[in-house]
């Protein structure tokens, strides 16, 4: 029988399913060594919520040691969670390329937290973190120096493929390691987890290298101000668009907390091609003319309080648009931010703003993630035992064993995984461990604190029913209501002024019915509770939130 030196256990404890949240676990002997800690984003149903974060129930609970944790890549549904999780973990190593480790740090000191992340170069060096060892190979992606990494434990070697495209001719001209990716798969491989957003993409992903032109002729043609919104951690892309700001006599003005902070790592990193004299502070930018004006702008997910959103509906003191000007979404719109970033997009284009996004035209972005064809060349790299989508929702999970189908591979070999299913893997096999209860963890991101289940309900409720405070006077001796009962309504009006008085009359009988000395006010708050919402439902077919407030007389 095999002993727990000759296996190794892999439970993804975000990242799949839902694409965010992207956090996983191998586990060998008693250490764990985590990959990513990533963010999810709330959608329109997720009232008075910022964030979600992965659940680390089991990691709290584990009596095992974690001996580090390795970060792929910039993206913040890779290292948006550290700020929130780090300080419940205990101390252990953590491990980035260059531009990742200045990110995370960089984020971890705007929470007032000392920087943990250690910078790891692209030079085939292995990483050691108790019995594991990891070495990094540059991938291309839509944010430079993302990774994937080779983990060496005593009884064989995983290939962790998280987001990644084969870019030949990347606008940064950092190519994929190619060489060492083949190489590490030669020396053998007992499973691949691999990027899956792209599998129903037949093909492979268009390359940075054409978005440069797209850029030169709307610029060209645009009488205004070009106003360019993607996401702050793509470098290349602002890149870009600076070159071509440049060639075209443009200035370039940031604008965005999250943008501003991402330039100035860059630069600092040498990442970010930014010339003397290039720049306009913003308190500047209104002197310039406005066909001389480039502005990088930091929202184009339409969130709420972004510089984006504030712009387009005239709320920005310093950028106001003009029917001269052009408007580039250079992104994709990340599922659940569909309704927000249309409504930006509706807003701009009453004002007679041209707009430039996806649906209208594919020329001014390309995904970061990889195709039918990369997603199989990968496979075919790597040879791995064991293939795991990754990073997907269930049909493209679906989709990439479809994939590995065409390439040989036999169904037990190819692992369709949920979120805290252990897969227990020896050299030779592959089987199913124990399953982890995952629990949605719902985060405030101006507080930083969680926010319960049932408090999310409670906010559903208030938006869609309203809130009814009932306060009734109750005699402790009889159970008897004093007064007729004070009924307050917010979020909804009463059609017939009557039913106020209908239901106070209600209530003072229900209570008359319980009669007799109380001993359980907990029981008589329910009641109250539960006849208002019978009331309301019977007579308006509303669910409002109903608190009964009871005075003991």
């Amino acid at each position: 029988m095999e002993t727990n030196t000759q296996q190794l256990s892999f439970i993804p404890l975000g990242g799949i399913g839902d694409v965010t949240k992207n956090m996983y676990v191998y586990e060998y002997l008693d250490e764990i060594l985590i990959v990513d800690c990533g963010l999810g984003f709330a959608d329109e149903t997720m009232i008075g919520v910022d964030l979600l974060l992965p659940d680390i129930s089991y990691l709290l609970q584990t009596k095992k040691k974690i001996v580090g944790m390795l970060l792929t890549h910039g993206h913040e549904d890779h290292i948006g969670a550290l700020p929130f999780i780090m300080p419940q973990l205990p101390q252990f190593p953590i491990f980035a390329s260059p531009l990742t480790a200045a990110l995370v740090n960089e984020k971890l000191k705007e929470f007032e937290l000392p920087p943990r992340v250690q910078t790891v170069q692209f030079d085939g060096n292995d990483v050691t973190m108790g019995s594991f060892k990891a070495s990094f190979h540059r991938v291309t992606h839509s944010v430079p120096d993302t990774s994937h990494i080779v983990i060496k434990t005593p009884m064989g070697s995983f290939y962790h493929g998280s987001d990644f495209k084969f870019d030949l001719t990347p606008a940064d001209n950092k190519k994929t390691e190619f060489l060492k990716i083949t190489k590490a798969g030669s020396q053998g491989i007992i499973a691949l987890f691999s990027d899956s957003l792209g599998s129903e993409r037949p093909g492979t992903t268009p390359t940075e290298a054409t978005l440069a032109e797209h850029f030169e002729m709307e610029m060209k043609k645009t009488l205004g101000k070009c106003l360019v919104t993607t996401y702050s951690s793509n470098i290349s892309r602002l890149n870009q668009v600076i070159t071509v700001a440049e060639k075209l006599g443009r200035k370039v003005c940031f604008i965005g907390r999250s943008l501003l902070k991402a330039k100035e790592v860059a630069q600092r990193l040498g990442y970010l091609h930014l010339k003397a004299g290039m720049e306009v502070p913003l308190d500047q930018a209104r002197k310039q003319p406005d066909n001389k004006m480039v502005f990088l702008v930091a929202g184009s997910q339409g969130q709420q309080n972004s510089a984006m959103t504030r712009i387009a509906y005239g709320e920005h003191k310093d950028v106001k648009l003009t029917d001269k000007d052009v408007v580039i979404f250079s992104s994709d719109t990340i599922p659940g931010n569909e309704v927000s970033v249309y409504s930006v997009i509706d807003t701009l284009a009453r004002k007679g703003v041209r707009v430039m996004y996806s649906d209208v035209s594919g020329d001014f972005h390309v995904s970061g993630h990889g195709s039918q064809q990369e997603l199989m060349m990968l496979m075919s790299l790597v040879q791995a035992k064991n293939v795991v989508p990754i990073s997907g929702t269930a049909r493209h999970m679906v989709a990439y064993r479809d994939l590995a189908r065409s390439l040989g591979y036999a169904d037990k070999n190819i692992l369709l995984i949920e979120n805290g299913q252990e897969i227990i893997f020896t050299r030779d096999t592959a089987k199913w461990g124990k399953k982890i209860p995952i629990r949605n963890i719902y985060v405030d991101e101006v507080t930083g604190e969680e926010v319960e289940s049932y408090i999310l309900r409670d906010r559903q409720k208030l938006s869609d029913g309203g809130i009814v405070i009932v306060m009734v006077e109750v005699d402790s001796q009889t159970g008897l209501a004093m007064s007729t009962p004070d009924i307050i309504i917010r979020g909804f009006t009463l059609p017939d002024g009557d039913l106020q008085q209908k239901l106070a009359a209600e209530l003072k009988n229900t209570l008359g019915n319980k009669g007799g000395r109380v001993t359980n006010w907990m029981y008589i708050r329910k009641l109250i509770s539960e006849t208002s919402e019978k009331f309301f439902f019977k007579e308006l077919r509303r669910r409002p939130l109903v608190l009964p407030v009871v005075i003991e007389v």
